[in-house]
């Protein structure tokens, strides 16, 4: 019975490992800085940084889940295609859905949505990842992928947009006169995401 919790334990404990690796080990915005084309050009916001972080994150619990389960009926002459459209097939039910319900928010970020079909996190996990493992490992990456990229994003997009406009999701934090406009322009993006980037590794390694 003792061996048998320890058993359950470690895989509870593996598991757990899995999702906070994605969220800090492996974070790929801020450490394999990965998906830099979103991460730039969608993140003039907290609002549209976090949309853009939950629509991956959909797109990567749902297709390393289905790539793991399909994993072993894939011949391996066309693994990359068959990856690529079962990511395509997510992404469609994320832009339909966005469209439908959100459609300013789906406007707003555009052809981005679309492009999580080609964003090298997505794929870069279904090859690493979930072609190797099973079905809720996999599912477990996907979430801590997702987490930390959405996380990255959220705050990116809060702080361009409090230095740009003085507001964190549209909340009015001090006059917007106070604000300085390169920050939600593309030149400001890079430098607020530098120095994320090196706040997230000095914290890391202390």
């Amino acid at each position: 019975m003792k061996i048998r919790e320890r058993k359950e334990e470690r895989v509870m404990n593996n598991y757990f490992k899995v999702i906070v690796n994605g969220l800090i080990k492996e974070n790929p915005t801020f450490v394999l800085l990965l998906g830099m084309c979103p991460t730039l050009a969608t993140t003039s916001s907290a609002l549209n940084g976090m949309s853009m972080g939950l629509a991956t994150m959909f797109v990567l619990i749902c297709s390393n889940a289905a790539i793991s389960a399909l994993k072993n009926l894939i011949p391996d002459m066309v693994r990359i295609p068959a990856f690529i459209v079962v990511i395509a097939a997510f992404v469609t039910i994320v832009e339909m859905v966005m469209n439908a319900y959100v459609p300013a928010l789906a406007a707003s970020l555009g052809i981005f949505i679309p492009l999580i079909v080609v964003n090298c996190i997505v794929l870069g996990r279904a090859e690493a990842f979930a072609s190797r493992n099973n079905v809720l490992a996999s599912a477990l990456d996907g979430l801590g992928i997702g987490l930390g990229f959405t996380l990255a994003l959220t705050l990116l997009g809060a702080v361009r947009e409090l230095l740009g406009t003085g507001k964190i999701f549209s909340l009015s934090v001090y006059p917007e006169n106070f604000g300085s406009l390169i920050f939600v322009l593309a030149p400001g993006a890079f430098i607020a995401l530098g120095y994320l980037i090196a706040m997230f590794n000095k914290l890391q390694k202390k």
